[in-house]
């Protein structure tokens, strides 16, 4: 028996797909395991918050987490996908990509700018649609900011480990981070329950996490202090791709939000946002797409047949998984809904609708990924186009001013970008010369 057994694993061991599966199940392990605690932490952090927090608090909390989103996706507008694509070219070069960071980040300074001038006074209108006071507002805004600026940095940071593949120190990070906005959630939101108070927990730990992001990168290329013109004029020809397309991401990545927040009530924007809190968990499979399929198709030769057979396989993968999470949530809604407290029991069918939407919206923003990491992205007046029928049509078949109906909705919209994205890989990659 025992030859039997060391005569097969032999043949195993021997097998050419052997070292590549052992590469990939510690990648795995390794990424999966740092993750795990991450979005456990991130989720405990969402449940304490919304437990915590009374319905009206966390409903500005909603209102201005929704924001910080749009405002970290209009200061990158396809800054960091360019990065990914040229730093994939010369990721070997210190040099070279230290050039590429530098001027990513001169780049991203310019965009906040715009950025902060766009979203502060939407983000004021909003939360006074609420009844938030001037004082409220102008308070929320100030406390909104670390987090903003912290983001500025963080994804530009990641792309240098991600290229090299040096997955521990990034991962450790992550979790070092996501432990402190635990802790400093709980001691603080427990005394002082604010929605200031909640983004001050949120933001302060992410501007710790990024110097630790800087000397992990640092490690990996020579600091450059001037952009370069070649550079910057190649980024910037990513970013004129991408760029129409965030700034409808904007809106449509939101809309749920923003549509509540102008015609729902408090407790709608509310329900909407604890709701939102499980699609944290999908966020594991995201940064893990991030990290280890995203990066090694930037780095693949341009081989059509190989490219296919990579985008077929994660799309064959993104689906299983994407059906497996649905149906979890389904037979557990009960119990995820305990979970959030007795403000959201009942809540069954319109949890299973929000996780539905957000595995949608995951596979949506990984065909967009491989895609712009090759420097191919689908043309933004595609996206913005068919969203935005899509929109007025999705308008026009669900009740937008009830919860149910707003989720619906969210459903619908999503299913165009996934067919346009795929269309898309297959006419710029597969068919193009």
């Amino acid at each position: 028996m025992q030859s039997f057994v060391k005569s097969n694993y032999s043949k195993i061991k021997g097998h050419k797909h052997y070292a590549k599966a052992v590469q990939w199940t510690k990648l795995l392990s390794i990424t999966g395991g740092a993750q795990l605690i991450v979005q456990l932490t991130g989720l405990l952090t969402g449940v304490f918050l919304t437990r915590f927090l009374p319905t009206r608090e966390y409903a500005l909390y909603t209102i201005a987490n929704a924001m910080l989103a749009t405002m970290t996706v209009l200061s990158d507008g396809g800054i960091s996908s360019g990065v990914m694509a040229l730093g994939g070219k010369v990721w070997k070069d210190k040099v070279m990509l230290g050039k590429v960071l530098a001027t990513g980040f001169s780049l991203r300074k310019q965009f906040a700018v715009f950025s902060l001038l766009i979203t502060l006074p939407i983000l004021g209108y909003l939360l006074a649609r609420q009844d938030a006071k001037w004082w409220e507002i102008a308070i929320i805004i100030v406390t909104l900011i670390p987090a903003f600026f912290a983001a500025l940095s963080d994804s530009l940071l990641q792309v240098v480990p991600k290229l090299h593949q040096n997955l521990k120190p990034l991962q450790k990070n992550q979790v070092v981070v996501n432990v402190l906005r635990l802790g400093l959630s709980i001691s603080s939101v427990f005394f002082f329950p604010f929605t200031a108070v909640a983004l001050l927990a949120n933001g302060i730990p992410r501007i710790f996490g990024n110097f630790e992001l800087k000397k992990i990168a640092s490690g990996f290329i020579e600091p450059a202090t001037e952009t370069d013109p070649a550079m910057r004029k190649e980024i910037l020809a990513v970013v004129k791709r991408i760029l129409p397309g965030s700034i409808y991401f904007c809106i449509s990545g939101q809309i749920s939000v923003w549509l509540i927040s102008l015609f729902g009530s408090t407790d709608s924007v509310a329900s909407i946002g604890a709701l939102g809190r499980f699609s944290m968990l999908l966020s594991l499979f995201t940064l893990m797409f991030g990290m280890l399929l995203i990066p090694r198709f930037a780095r693949l030769e341009e081989n059509k047949g190989k490219l296919l057979k990579f985008f077929v396989s994660v799309t064959f993968m993104v689906t299983a998984i994407s059906v497996g999470v649905i149906g979890f949530f389904y037979l557990f809604s009960e119990q995820f809904l305990w979970i959030l407290g007795d403000q959201y029991k009942g809540l069954d069918k319109e949890l299973v609708l929000t996780i539905t939407a957000s595995c949608l919206s995951m596979m949506s923003g990984l065909f967009f990924g491989l895609s712009s990491s090759r420097g191919k992205p689908t043309s933004p007046w595609l996206i913005i186009v068919g969203n935005i029928l899509f929109v007025i049509l999705g308008c026009v078949l669900f009740n937008i001013k009830e919860l149910e109906g707003i989720l619906y909705f969210n459903i619908f919209i999503n299913t165009y970008p996934i067919a346009i994205h795929i269309f898309n890989f297959y006419y710029k990659i597969y068919y193009s010369k």
